[in-house]
């Protein structure tokens, strides 16, 4: 069977590639730039290497025009909404499993690969996304968009290895990107100045406004919107008699609102553009597993609204910052159900 790999010029997926090269699939590598060459060059370089030491070929496919449009326009208009998005979800529903996925079925190969930590399981007639067996990498949470069909034509080798695992098999195998450092920011904006790449890219200053309480009494003025996320503390500029937090944004109105901290916990949310990694919503009430950050501990809560696109959920125990923007991931046990962006 032959398969594409997604390469990025990292660890893991090299690591990926090696390890089903062992197990006969005929494989080869491609790797998406994305946006300007000179930020992509050295990845570019790493994943080529990679390959040459693998024996098999690689290609690079020029998706910035597609990349824009679909990850960084969304991220822009979310943060300019007053969200915070997480491009790197969109990117693996537009990018990883939407453009790349659908190039390498053209060039007729029946795979993909990646080297994100989860696993695909075909049991009882359908696909199924579970946990990688290593909790601390596991990367389900940026997978929950991933329909019937994506997951049908999807190899993750990585799943039941740990980080450890991977960089022993990279060493093994003689690739030069077995030591190489993990990058934690997002690849486009890779001084994390998240609000000056907005700026830049619409040409346009964000005003300042102000910030109020509950109330809507004026505590002072915010440097642009775009420059806060829920939950924050630190970093308001202001000098203050208690300890306030972000608890929400008002991008209409240009206000930051401030509380204290019992006001950022909340006991349900909404979320829209869900996704029913079975292919149709749960029938009736059901218990869950949820998280809402990536690296949050899974919580117990109840869907008690789901649509095709849309789903409710209630927490057994009122949660932290829930944000806007963010992605609401159900489990059931170690399998993932689905997800949905939170309104």
């Amino acid at each position: 069977m032959n398969v594409l790999i997604a390469m990025s010029g990292g660890v893991d997926s090299s690591a990926a590639a090696l390890l089903l090269q062992k197990e006969g699939y005929t494989c080869a590598g491609a790797m998406m730039r994305l946006f300007a060459p000179t930020d992509t060059a050295a990845g570019e370089q790493d994943a080529a290497m990679a390959a040459a030491a693998l024996g098999i070929p690689f290609s690079v496919y020029d998706m910035r025009d597609a990349f824009h449009k679909w990850v960084i326009e969304d991220f822009i208009n979310v943060y300019k909404a007053g969200g915070t998005p997480n491009p790197c979800i969109t990117c693996n529903r537009t990018m990883k499993f939407g453009a790349f996925l659908d190039r390498a079925r053209q060039e007729g190969y029946e795979k993909i690969a990646t080297g994100h930590y989860a696993k695909v399981v075909y049991e009882d007639g359908q696909y199924v996304l579970y946990q990688a067996d290593d909790p601390a990498k596991d990367q389900s949470y940026v997978l929950w968009s991933l329909t019937q069909d994506q997951l049908s034509a999807l190899l993750l080798p990585l799943g039941s290895c740990s980080k450890e695992d991977a960089r022993a098999a990279a060493r093994a195998g003689r690739l030069g990107t077995a030591d190489k450092k993990e990058s934690q920011d997002i690849c486009f904006v890779p001084d994390g100045d998240y609000a000056g790449f907005i700026e830049r890219s619409l040409g346009i200053t964000f005003p300042t406004g102000d910030f109020i309480d509950e109330t809507g009494r004026v505590l002072g003025r915010h440097r642009g919107i775009i420059r806060y996320t829920i939950g924050q503390r630190r970093g308001l500029g202001l000098s203050l008699q208690e300890p306030l937090y972000v608890i929400r944004k008002d991008a209409a109105a240009n206000q930051v609102v401030l509380g204290p901290s019992e006001k950022l916990f909340s006991r349900e949310l909404r979320a829209g553009r869900a996704n029913w990694i079975a292919g149709r919503p749960p029938e009736g009430p059901t218990r869950v597993q949820a998280r809402i950050r990536y690296n949050q501990k899974a919580f117990p809560a109840t869907v008690t609204e789901a649509e095709a696109d849309v789903f409710r959920l209630e927490f057994d125990e009122p949660q932290r910052a829930v944000s806007p923007g963010q992605s609401a991931v159900l489990y059931d046990g170690e399998r993932v159900l689905g997800g949905g962006i939170i309104l």
